[in-house]
């Protein structure tokens, strides 16, 4: 019950930058099988971010690696750079 509730207070957070550009809502987290540790966030893009524009064309939803997570509370902040060379990184592969 208590993994539960953790899951429900994150559900649909917002995710910004350290900036404070908007880059989307929570949608899922990808959690390492050994361990248990987050290692991404699954966020869906907010299609309105000044981010966008920086990140080029990307897909409805975007995995943020949780090394870029500097702070959590009412929102995630991510590290911008960081964010951006992962998503530049996805797009070549």
């Amino acid at each position: 019950m208590y993994k539960y509730t953790i899951a429900r207070q994150l559900a649909s957070k917002r995710v910004i930058t350290n900036r404070g550009d908007e880059v989307g809502r929570l949608s899922d987290v990808i959690v390492a099988e050994v361990g248990g540790d987050i290692e991404y966030l699954v966020v869906e893009v907010d299609r309105n971010s000044r981010l966008l524009s920086k990140l080029g064309k990307v897909d409805k939803l975007i995995e943020v690696p949780y090394s870029a997570v500097t702070a959590v509370s009412d929102v995630f902040i991510v590290d911008e750079r960081e964010l951006i060379e992962d998503v530049a990184h996805a797009a070549k592969e």
